[in-house]
């Protein structure tokens, strides 16, 4: 099949073209540089206004006149790649916002592709108006709305995806849902808010390429190296202002035992090798499945902080704290699970292997390759 994917987050869309390669199918990669991370991309589309004078010039013409010049350039450079992004078989958008534009904007992008194409399918990945609202409605004990809720975090608005509860966007959403075939999530933090939705066709877990993660068994000889990475934009939206206050408890009672490595918005190819000492990572705190980062972590034998909920235990008939822990949004909580693990190393060990063995079971990139097309193949 002839396969396009259509934005690009934490590396998703490119594990899952690496997977359907490998079953012999032809497959292109249409986005936006995903920010500082610096995805590879068959057909990268620029932002050309995110800095400097052209970045002033964009907002102040924004303001007067409600015209986003970035939206208007990303339109035209989806209309000069017609000729490389139609008569595919299959269509996956990443995102009812899958190039960062204006509602209408992205309308007007989605149409062409759609158009364009044959057979059209939607992820639910990163934030959309579904998992927005059922997050403002408090549907769960918490959310990644959490920070903003609580009134810590008014810095960065758009990072919280509050963008798709404006009813632009609750237009754009109802204009993708009737179009799309139907709808796939990505991890549990999305299939939660699309249980029962008539278009939701089933939750189908990230791929990662383990091939391309060694596995790294966890030699511990001296101190206990807790590797903290942090995204700038997403500070509080991720815990890490948690996590800090965990590892200002954890250093103070246990200085002679660990070593802490923090280091802020690396592009993908460097933060990956940046942990490759670590023993612990820590990665986010307000979800109930694993991002990206963390399954990247757990393949390669770290033990990872992370949304490990009831929910995600059920749903792949776990154990709590034998695959990854689960960050509760409390310092203290997370304080104490540090110190159980660096008070019993061989738990370490025993996690770093089960959670290789957890990924490699049911996030393998060429299985969830079998599964995106046996998904898309149904519907065609």
């Amino acid at each position: 099949m002839k396969i396009l994917l259509v934005g690009e987050y934490s590396r998703l869309h490119n594990s899952l073209k690496e997977g359907l390669q490998s079953l012999d199918h032809d497959v292109t990669i249409v986005a936006t540089k995903d920010g500082f991370k610096n995805y590879e991309l068959d057909l990268p589309i620029q932002k050309k206004y995110e800095k400097g004078f052209s970045k002033k010039l964009k907002n102040l013409i924004y303001r007067l006149t409600k015209i986003d010049l970035e939206s208007l350039q990303i339109k035209k450079q989806i209309i000069d790649l017609k000729p490389k992004i139609s008569d595919f078989d299959v269509v996956q958008f990443i995102n009812e916002a899958s190039f960062g534009c204006t509602a209408s904007i992205e309308k007007d992008i989605f149409d062409l592709i759609s158009n364009w194409n044959k057979t059209v399918f939607l992820l639910s990945c990163g934030t959309d108006y579904i998992s927005i609202k059922y997050a403002n409605d408090n549907k769960l004990r918490y959310s990644i709305l959490t920070p903003y809720k609580n009134g810590k975090d008014r810095t960065f608005l758009s990072a919280y995806g509050l963008k798709f509860l404006q009813p632009d966007f609750i237009k754009l959403h109802h204009h993708i849902y009737n179009s799309i075939i139907g709808v796939i999530a990505s991890d549990l933090d999305y299939h939660l808010p699309l249980k029962n939705h008539p278009k939701y066709l089933g939750l189908i877990p990230n791929p990662i390429n383990t091939e391309q993660l060694e596995f790294q068994k966890l030699n511990i000889k001296d101190k206990i190296v807790i590797f903290h990475g942090i995204n700038s934009n997403n500070y509080f939206k991720k815990g890490n202002d948690i996590f800090e206050e965990a590892l200002k408890i954890i250093t103070k009672k246990h200085s002679d035992k660990v070593e802490v490595l923090t280091v802020r918005s690396l592009p993908y190819k460097d933060y990956i090798k940046a942990y490759n000492e670590a023993h612990i990572l820590l990665d986010q705190i307000y979800a109930y499945d694993q991002g990206y980062n963390a399954l990247e972590a757990m393949a390669k034998g770290k033990v990872v902080f992370t949304g490990a909920e009831q929910e995600w235990l059920e749903y792949y008939n776990l154990t709590k704290d034998t695959i990854a822990i689960n960050a509760l949004p409390n310092a203290e909580h997370i304080a104490k699970k540090l110190e159980w693990l660096i008070e019993n190393p061989d738990k370490l060990i025993e996690i770093s292997s089960n959670a290789r063995r957890f990924i490699e079971e049911h996030h393998d990139y060429r299985n969830s390759a079998k599964t995106y097309l046996n998904t898309w193949q149904k519907h065609l």
